[in-house]
């Protein structure tokens, strides 16, 4: 149950959306819309531009550079990774 708890607080923290259904097309301003997951089924979060100069979300850019090249599916930037590994290297970036 707290496992549960922690991922709710997670998602609403960097603006994932339980159920997928969330169709919006823009970003407030100073956040960066991305898709995350390794299935056809992404799950997209909204993160803080200031995330681009952190050595850990670098990473996770390098690893989608490599997958997608410029050329990103879902027409944003997509981070072909577990949710779970992108949720961590987040918290950590947030303290």
């Amino acid at each position: 149950m707290a496992m549960m708890r922690s991922l709710f607080v997670a998602k609403n923290i960097f603006g994932g959306s339980l159920a997928g259904t969330r169709k919006t097309t823009s970003a407030p301003k100073g956040f960066l819309a991305v898709y995350v997951g390794e299935s056809q089924k992404k799950q997209r979060y909204l993160v803080p531009v200031s995330y681009l100069s952190q050595p850990l979300f670098q990473a996770l850019l390098s690893k989608s550079e490599e997958d997608f090249g410029y050329d990103h599916p879902m027409g944003g930037l997509t981070i072909p990774c577990p949710e779970d590994t992108f949720l961590t290297v987040t918290s950590r970036i947030q303290g």
